[in-house]
């Protein structure tokens, strides 16, 4: 198959101690423009780390599973992803 495959992240910043979820089809790349400053709303807690990732086949998989951690608001179910 070897179709595109996507990555679902949390990046932290230890600066502001915040958490950004987000997803992409190239984490290196993704990580190196919010620490660049290209995300706007990433822009003021650079530098991030990744904390947790995870693969998934395809675009939508990635958006749904994105908005399932985003939806868990920081309570037991996200922290169980964190390290």
């Amino acid at each position: 198959m070897g179709g595109l495959m996507f990555k679902v992240y949390i990046l932290k910043s230890d600066v502001r101690d915040r958490y950004y979820i987000g997803y992409t089809n190239n984490l290196v790349r993704r990580l190196l423009k919010h620490n660049a400053g290209s995300n706007h709303s990433t822009r003021p807690y650079r530098p991030w780390k990744v904390v947790y990732s995870e693969t998934l086949p395809d675009k939508r998989s990635a958006w749904l599973r994105e908005q399932q951690i985003k939806s868990y608001k920081g309570g037991e179910a996200f922290k169980k992803l964190l390290p």
